[in-house]
């Protein structure tokens, strides 16, 4: 049976971003760096999550934290990548 239920929006810029690249990254992480102007995996390297995270909550009245973790992964993976 077909469910006639609204259709989720897809968010293809967050989806054909650069962070899409890292593994475990969720299509939110990538979306809430693309908002705050990231839009590199190299310009991570050297950032603080946290204060990408407090960024992020400058510009979106209702954040998840779960997001942080996120931001985490992607610096971390600016940091290895070569």
């Amino acid at each position: 049976m077909i469910s006639k239920g609204k259709k989720r929006k897809v968010d293809y810029g967050a989806l054909n971003s650069p962070f899409m690249r890292i593994p475990g990254m969720d299509v939110r992480g990538a979306r809430g760096l693309l908002d705050i102007g990231v839009r590199e995996v190299y310009e991570l390297r050297g950032r603080d999550p946290e204060s990408l995270f407090t960024d992020l909550k400058k510009k979106r009245i209702a954040l998840s934290k779960d997001i942080l973790k996120f931001f985490r992964l992607a610096v971390e993976f600016a940091e290895r990548e070569e």
